[in-house]
């Protein structure tokens, strides 16, 4: 089901209007036109303020059911962890063989650049 039928549904199950709807998130009518139709897809933070306009729980526009749908088996941390340093260990590896190539002066350049670009993002935080 497309999240804008879902939408359109849920308001029209609380006999409210678009109109409604604008007062209680902000929006304006012609977005929520717009999303219930199809051609505007929805932010997180909208699906959020509908949902509060609405005021059923955020699952509820994606999910038809009565009751919360069953949690997903995930996987454990472990194992994603152990996929994410196996992934950095090769990419590093990859960067050590790169810079391995550098002269001096290439190093010099490299990381006062690197330096520049943090001492940018510090100030800007």
């Amino acid at each position: 089901m497309l999240i804008g039928q879902r939408l359109r549904e849920l308001r029209e199950s609380k006999k409210l209007s678009q109109g409604d709807i604008e007062r209680r998130t902000g929006l304006l009518r012609c977005y929520i036109s717009r999303v219930e139709h199809g051609h505007t897809v929805p932010s997180v933070e909208t699906l959020e303020k509908c949902a509060r306009a609405l005021e059923v729980p955020l699952y509820r526009l994606f999910y038809e059911g009565d009751t919360r749908p069953p949690k997903p088996k995930l996987p454990a941390v472990e194992s994603v962890n152990a996929q994410w340093d196996k992934c950095l260990r090769h990419e590093l590896r990859r960067l050590a063989k790169a810079l391995s190539r550098l002269d001096d002066r290439q190093q010099q350049i490299l990381l006062k650049t690197a330096q520049r670009m943090a001492s940018r993002i510090r100030v800007r935080r």
